[in-house]
């Protein structure tokens, strides 16, 4: 994301989000295999790799479109590969993050992952949510629009903490430092889970949820307080965290 867009644009403001989506241009990129009698001159202003006989085309989907049509004559085959249409936001480039991003994640623009993060396969996490340093997002969970996470949490598999953009009246939902989301748990939009509290796995948290509580259930309940048996069972790993 550019300098010009980011001091154009608040994303932790949902009228700002939108008014982003809005003005930014869509885009439906594809690749473009091609074979033929094509020669370097039919590709011209084109970006492709191989030679002009058999190449891959990388462009939108508008001049693709156009190149077979005019071209039609001259081509033995082709394959069209896209996976959007009419995208708005990008994914977020990691290649300067401190952290580590596992493949098959989908982390988008706007969104903020701090030193020490892993975000592991299958994770997506969408535009204007801040993940701490050192926190784990695990396999396959979902952390929605302008969510705030604090340092050092454990998200577990499957989670969701709802994003809110629509309606853009709600309050995000907020985690604080050194907290633990169990595997499948959902957080709604709108809840506060304060400093070091853990939320069970496969529980619906609608209501906000204090210092070192422990919740469990449907909706989620204060079970009890953390203890040096919770501790033991839901210590994180800071090796997981290292070496990047």
């Amino acid at each position: 994301m550019s300098e010009d867009i980011k001091s154009r644009y608040d994303f932790t403001d949902p009228y700002q989000i939108a008014q982003y989506i809005k003005d930014v241009k869509k885009t439906t990129p594809v690749k473009l295999y091609v074979s033929g009698d094509i020669s370097q001159n039919d590709l011209e202003g084109f970006e492709y790799y191989g030679i002009s006989s058999s190449c891959v085309i990388f462009t939108q989907i508008d001049a693709a479109n156009m190149f077979i049509e005019t071209h039609k004559s001259k081509i033995k085959s082709y394959r069209l590969e896209y996976d959007r249409r009419n995208s708005a936001i990008p994914l977020l480039d990691t290649t300067a993050l401190q952290a580590r991003i596992e493949p098959g994640s989908f982390i988008r623009e706007g969104a903020i992952i701090e030193k020490g993060c892993v975000v592991m396969m299958g994770a997506v996490v969408n535009i204007g949510a801040v993940i701490g340093q050192d926190t784990m997002l695990d396999m396959g969970c979902v952390v929605g629009a302008r969510v705030q996470v604090g340092k050092k949490c454990h998200i577990g598999a499957g989670a969701v903490l709802a994003g809110v953009l629509e309606p853009p009246s709600k309050t995000p939902v907020i985690i604080e430092d050194d907290v633990l989301v169990g595997a499948n748990a959902v957080v709604i939009e709108g809840v506060h889970i304060c400093a070091g509290a853990v939320v069970a796995a496969g529980a619906i948290v609608t209501q906000d949820v204090g210092p070192n509580e422990v919740v469990a259930g449907n909706p989620a309940r204060v079970v009890k307080m953390k203890d040096d048996k919770t501790i033991s069972k839901t210590e994180l790993l800071d090796d997981l965290r290292k070496g990047f």
